[in-house]
C-alpha cells in the first residue's frame, strides 16, 4: 500500500481526494452573463462567468448593486432549469418586476425576510447543511450593509443606547462558516454590500462589515457611476465596476457598464475602450467609430456612432475574426502583463 492509499485510508473525512482527481477543484461551474464585460469582471474571460463562492458587491445606494445580483442570478437560473434561487431580504427594495426584468420565475425564488446578522448565519447555514452538491441554488443577500446585529435589536428593544461592537464579528462568523460550504457545495452567494469613505487625505470608498468579508470573498466589485448624457439630458448611468478582490480578475481593474432608461443594461457596454485600446476599433473622425482590420491596420466596414457599437451586428464579426477575446483575457485575467494600461482610457470616456 502505498503512503497515498494509507492517508486516504486513515482520513475520517469522506471529501478527502488526491488533488489531481478532486470534484472540488476540477469540477467548477461557471455561468456566463449576456453581458460579456461583467463575465470579464467575474472571471477575466468574455466566455467565463459566475462561479460558486461569495461575490460581494458593493457601493452607494442607487449603484446598481442589486440588478448587477439579479442580472447574474437570472443568468444561472436560465442554464439551470431545476434551479432555485434563496433570496434574503433586509432590504424590501426589489418588486417583482425587478425580477421579472431580469427573466426570473419567481415561482422559483424563496423570499426569506430577515432582520438581523444572527437571524441570517442560522437559517443559511441550516439551509446549506441540508443540500447536497448536485442541487442547483444561487443565494442572494440584499443587503448585508442594512442588516443590525441581534444585540443592536435587543438594546433598541429595551431601550439602551449603548455602542454596539458585536455587528463586526457576527458577519466574520457568518462569512468563516459559509465559505467552506459554498465552495464544496458548488452553490455562488451574492451579498448586496454598502460602502463608506475612509478618512484621510485622499479618502477612498470601503466595504463596509470588517475584514471578515474581505478574508471569505472570491469576488468583490466596488460599484462607481456617472452619468451619460444627450446633450442636457441624463439617458441613464454608465457604471463601473472597480474589481477590489478576485481570484480570478487582476485586482484594481475597472470596468465599465453603461444602462439607458429605455433599454436597461446595454449588453455590448464597456467593450468599446478595450477594443479601442487595443487597435481594433478606431476613430475614422470625431465621433465615429470603425472596425479595423488587424494585418493593415485599414478601416472597415461602414463608420457609426458610439450608440450604433453597442449592437450584435458590429461586434460579433470582431469576435469571430479576430484574437479580441484572447487580448481581453490577456488585459484583465491574473497571470496576464496588461496589454495597455486601461484606467487613464475608462477615466477619460
Amino acid at each position: 500500500m502505498s503512503i497515498m492509499d494509507k492517508l486516504k485510508k486513515n482520513t475520517k473525512l469522506k471529501a478527502t481526494e488526491v488533488l489531481s482527481e478532486s470534484k472540488f477543484f476540477n469540477e467548477k461551474d461557471m455561468v456566463p452573463t449576456n453581458v460579456p464585460m461583467v463575465n470579464v469582471a467575474l472571471s477575466g474571460s468574455m466566455d467565463g462567468g459566475l462561479a460558486p463562492g461569495l461575490t460581494v458587491l458593493a457601493g452607494p445606494s442607487k449603484h446598481f448593486k442589486t440588478s448587477f445580483a439579479l442580472l447574474m442570478a437570472g443568468a444561472y437560473m436560465k442554464q439551470y432549469k431545476d434551479a432555485v434561487m434563496l433570496f434574503y431580504d433586509s432590504e424590501f427594495g426589489s418588486p417583482q418586476s425587478y425580477f421579472e426584468l431580469f427573466d426570473i420565475d419567481t415561482s422559483r425564488v424563496l423570499h426569506t425576510p430577515i432582520t438581523n446578522v444572527e437571524e441570517l448565519k442560522f437559517d443559511l447555514i441550516g439551509q446549506l447543511e441540508g443540500l447536497d452538491r448536485k442541487d442547483k441554488v444561487i443565494i442572494v443577500i440584499d443587503s448585508i450593509g442594512n442588516l443590525a446585529s441581534k444585540k443592536e435589536m435587543d438594546d433598541a428593544i429595551n431601550e439602551k443606547s449603548v455602542a454596539d461592537m458585536s455587528r463586526a464579528k457576527a458577519l466574520k462568523g457568518l462569512f468563516r462558516m459559509t465559505t467552506p460550504y459554498l465552495a464544496m457545495k458548488d452553490i455562488p452567494l451574492l451579498a448586496v454590500n454598502h460602502t463608506y469613505q475612509e478618512m484621510g487625505l485622499f479618502p477612498k470608498a470601503v466595504v463596509s462589515g470588517g475584514t471578515g468579508i474581505y478574508y471569505s470573498a472570491d469576488n468583490i466589485w466596488i460599484l462607481g457611476r456617472r452619468q451619460n448624457k444627450k446633450g442636457t439630458e441624463v439617458t441613464g448611468y454608465e457604471f463601473v465596476i472597480n474589481v477590489e478582490k478576485s481570484r480570478y480578475v487582476k485586482e484594481k481593474s475597472k470596468i465599465p457598464i453603461s444602462v439607458s432608461w429605455s433599454g436597461g443594461v446595454e449588453r455590448y457596454s464597456g467593450l468599446l475602450d478595450v477594443a479601442l485600446a487595443g487597435n481594433f476599433v478606431a476613430k475614422p473622425g470625431a465621433g465615429w467609430y470603425s472596425r479595423v482590420d488587424q494585418s493593415t491596420g485599414e478601416f472597415i466596414g461602414t463608420k457609426v456612432r458610439e450608440a450604433e457599437t453597442l449592437t450584435e451586428g458590429f461586434w460579433q464579426p470582431i469576435f469571430d475574426e479576430t484574437n479580441f477575446r484572447e487580448f481581453v483575457k490577456k488585459q484583465y485575467t491574473i497571470g496576464h502583463k496588461d496589454q495597455v494600461d486601461m484606467d487613464e482610457i475608462i477615466d477619460e470616456s
